[in-house]
């Protein structure tokens, strides 16, 4: 994939949405019965970077406070949704030991993956900071675990929704109606190639989390470290 090509084309055709109103707005982020809960492998990318991020935010805020913004301790990249949320979803329904072996197989040879943070795109839904890997081992990680996966015959959803071959951290959501829509994307124009910075995934984690990897419903189940 060219990654470049892909935030270019996903960031024309979802500004064109957002300008002409056919953007999407989550009704349940503020929804406190929301028991959507479900398995990720999770990347952080480091403290300046997201500190960049959060500068970035502070200026879409000032245009948009309703809008959903993520906070420096739910910023992440999804390597992996192994169990994607859905409705009830509880730790005790799944045998955690038996995940963590088939994460720790698929990682034995795993390497540190560098990143560069540059530029943002779009979703009709959402604004995402553009991921970008410098060679194929964060998707050869993810090949190997689809693989391993699959053979263990353990309950999983990978791929259910689509197979991720980005590494983008998705850091607004839409849940209200905009209601200063051309300053908001002239705030996004002025960031669209903006350097956040590169940083080092020497580490990922698998999580229990609720759709938006909000802080307070996310469970570190294991860390494991790319050597």
């Amino acid at each position: 994939m060219d990654l470049n090509e892909h935030y270019n084309r996903l960031y024309k055709e979802s500004l064109q949405k957002i300008r002409t109103g056919n953007y999407q707005t989550d009704d349940l982020i503020d929804f406190s019965g929301d028991n959507r809960r479900g398995i990720t492998l999770v990347i952080r990318p480091d403290t300046s970077v997201k500190n960049k991020i959060q500068i970035f935010l502070a200026d879409l805020k000032l245009i948009e406070p309703d809008q959903y913004y993520y906070p420096n301790t739910d910023i992440h990249i999804t390597l992996l949704s192994v169990i994607s949320c859905f409705a009830g979803f509880e730790l005790s329904q799944i045998s955690l030991p038996d995940y963590i072996e088939v994460v720790q197989k698929s990682l034995l040879h795993g390497k540190p993956v560098d990143i560069e943070f540059k530029g943002i795109t779009a979703s009709p839904s959402c604004i995402m900071v553009q991921g970008f890997m410098q060679d194929d081992t964060l998707n050869d990680l993810r090949n190997q675990l689809r693989i391993n996966f699959t053979n263990s015959g353990l309950q999983q959803t990978i791929d259910a929704r689509y197979a991720i071959q980005t590494a983008h951290a998705t850091v607004v959501r839409f849940r209200k109606p905009f209601t200063c829509k051309d300053d908001f994307i002239n705030i996004l124009e002025s960031y669209r190639n903006f350097e956040f910075g590169n940083f080092t995934v020497d580490a990922v984690e698998l999580v229990y989390n609720d759709w938006y990897q909000r802080n307070e419903n996310v469970k570190t189940l294991c860390r494991f470290n790319l050597k």
